[in-house]
């Protein structure tokens, strides 16, 4: 069965566990409510700007986390027992949808994007200015919501928020650094993707775990596994964005690609084929790359570095570093009990190295 909320298209369902999958959609119906009703504006030209944002919403995975990790944290992820996950697990996932929307307007802004989920982008259709401003408009929504729940929530988002703006900036830093090294990488990825998928996942824990049954120590470590679960899931899926981003059809993935190569930002498949490459390849490279930076990447100087890539062997080594970040994840939530919930949170993870969108 395939999933009919967040990762619909990516992951199948057993028989088993269906029930999962139904009372995710239900929820996810819930958050997406909420976020809706958070923008509603008097102000048509808002409302119209909130309107087009919406059809940003695409796998929803920071919702879907935030309510599987609460299912698998709180009492076992028994489905029967909904009080568990309820309307502050819906809130909470609106507040980190929020974000994540404001963080794909602007980076269509720095990008220079037209396309977004297959429609053209916000600063395409209204301007960069329009852009800038309604991203920011959504970041004070989210903590409008979040004033709603309480100080941990808020203080987790608001945390969450700068680190990523800290990995954009690094990120920005080191635009044209045909120097970059793994570490670095690993550090803007980690910051810029990972920081607010791991918060989602840890607040969808924190929020589901009775004081009742576990203490104050155990409901910590239990929602530091969950977080730790999603930092590994983020960096794995930043991996797999950055591989569809020069092997991908836009037509499927459906965003712009091969942006990055335009921006001067190095990916971990190019970062590995230029510390591996020998110097005459590596020149090629090079010149390639200076080729498209600031410029737009043409078919065939992809197609150049696709080919470069698959000589150093830079693709298959992005994905099986991928896969370890799954095999992470999944390590990182061991100690929670078995449950149909947790089963469907190892199926995500693993969902997200093998998606083509």
């Amino acid at each position: 069965m395939g999933l009919s909320f967040g990762m619909q298209g990516i992951l199948d369902l057993s028989p088993e566990l269906e029930p999962i999958g139904v009372v995710l959609a239900e929820r996810l119906l819930g958050v997406q409510a909420r976020f809706d009703g958070q923008l509603e504006s008097d102000l048509p030209p808002v409302r119209d700007l909130c309107g087009h944002v919406e059809r940003y919403r695409g796998k929803m995975l920071r919702p879907t986390l935030a309510l599987l990790c609460g299912m698998a944290a709180g009492d076992g992820g028994d489905v029967a027992i909904g009080a568990r996950v309820g309307e502050v697990h819906e809130m909470v996932g609106a507040v980190c949808e929020m974000v994540h929307m404001a963080t794909l307007v602007h980076d269509d802004v720095l990008d220079d994007a037209a396309v977004r989920r297959r429609g053209e982008t916000v600063n395409r259709l209204h301007g960069n200015e329009a852009a800038v401003i309604l991203g920011d408009y959504l970041i004070a929504s989210a903590y409008h919501l979040c004033s709603r729940i309480d100080s941990h929530t808020a203080l987790a988002v608001a945390r969450a928020s700068a680190v990523m703006c800290a990995g954009e900036l690094l990120q920005l830093h080191h635009r044209d650094d045909y120097s970059l090294d793994e570490p670095t990488y690993f550090e803007i990825v980690e910051r810029k993707t990972a920081a607010l998928i791991a918060v989602a996942c840890e607040l969808g824990a924190h929020h589901a775990i009775g004081l009742a049954t576990k203490g104050e120590q155990q409901r910590r470590e239990t929602a530091s596994a969950f977080a730790g679960f999603g930092r590994a899931v983020g960096v794995a899926f930043q991996i797999q964005d950055d591989v569809l981003d020069l092997t991908g059809e836009e037509a499927v993935v459906g965003k712009s690609l091969h942006k990055d190569l335009e921006k001067g930002k190095l990916t971990l498949p190019v970062i590995h084929h230029l510390s591996v490459a020998d110097e005459r390849g590596r020149g090629r490279t090079l010149r390639l790359l200076e080729s498209v930076t600031h410029g737009h990447a043409t078919a065939d100087s992809v197609q150049s570095l696709a080919r470069a890539l698959k000589e150093t062997r830079s693709l298959e080594y992005a994905r099986r570093t991928a896969e370890r970040y799954v095999a992470s994840a999944k390590a990182a939530i061991e100690t929670i009990a078995p449950s149909p919930a947790r089963r469907v949170l190892e199926l995500l993870a693993d969902a997200v190295v093998t998606r083509d969108q």
